[in-house]
This record gives C-alpha cells, sequence and structure tokens, in this order.
C-alpha cells in the first residue's frame, strides 16, 4: 500500500496550542524536517475525522488536555530534502489543561512556550504558516 507522505500526498493536522500569548513548540527528531520547531500534529487515520486527529495527537505528544479547538487553514507542504509531500488542516486551541510533558522522547526532544519576538529556530515550514494563519495579535 505504501507510506503516506512518502509513497503518495499524506493527510495530516496540526495543532497551534496558545497559553498567555505564547505558542508550544516542540522540537523534531525524524523528518520531516528534523531538527526543527514545530507546532504539534500529525497523519489523520481512514475514517478519522481531521479534528479529532488534531486533538488526539495533540494529546498523545504533549499530556495536555484539549478542550475546544477551530479550524484555520490548511497548507500543503513538499519537503524536497526528505522527499515527503503533506497537505494538511491547521487548527488552533486556546482551552487546554495541564502541563506540557515530552511523551514521545523517540519522536521529539524538546519543547517550550515561545512568543512572537523570541520563536526559536530553525521553525519547520508547517509552522510558520501555522503562525501566519492566527488572528493578528494572538501571539505576542
Amino acid at each position: 500500500m505504501g507510506k503516506p507522505g512518502i509513497d503518495f500526498p499524506g493527510l495530516g493536522v496540526g495543532l497551534v496550542i496558545l497559553r498567555d500569548g505564547k505558542i508550544l513548540l516542540y522540537k523534531r527528531m525524524r523528518p520531516p524536517e528534523a531538527g526543527y520547531w514545530n507546532i504539534v500534529g500529525g497523519k489523520v487515520d481512514h475514517m478519522e475525522p481531521a479534528e479529532e486527529a488534531a486533538r488526539r495527537e495533540a494529546e498523545e505528544e504533549t499530556g495536555l488536555t484539549i478542550g475546544r479547538i477551530e479550524r484555520i487553514g490548511s497548507t500543503e507542504q513538499i519537503i524536497e530534502a526528505d522527499r515527503q509531500h503533506w497537505i494538511s488542516f491547521l487548527f488552533v486551541a486556546r482551552e487546554v489543561t495541564g502541563e506540557p510533558q515530552l511523551t514521545e522522547p523517540d519522536k521529539l526532544s524538546d519543547f517550550g512556550w515561545f512568543g512572537l519576538a523570541d520563536l526559536p529556530k530553525p521553525l519547520s515550514a508547517f509552522t510558520k504558516v501555522a503562525i501566519s494563519s492566527l488572528p493578528v495579535g494572538e501571539l505576542r
């Protein structure tokens, strides 16, 4: 059948998690864009609504409980260096409970809350699109 994103375009989701004007970012250890800072997200499973996939991926990756989320856009990423192609829905969560954790240390190496003036580098292309999709002034 093949692998999504590698053998055919994959369908993914990303969730921007905001708290007190800051965004939660994790540093990726695997392609695409290994070593880059990224919002949480992943692939949509067969027969899984995208909104549920965004919530599931975020809860798995952060240990947070995610409340209401809303769709803020979509993006298509063709990452030549990793030979990957993803089409993703982007969501934002402003209602989260708990403290983030490093729950997938085999996939993610670090995390933190960042304001617009102190975003870490390098940022993934996916994350740049997600940040630009936020309402003006939401990220300080």
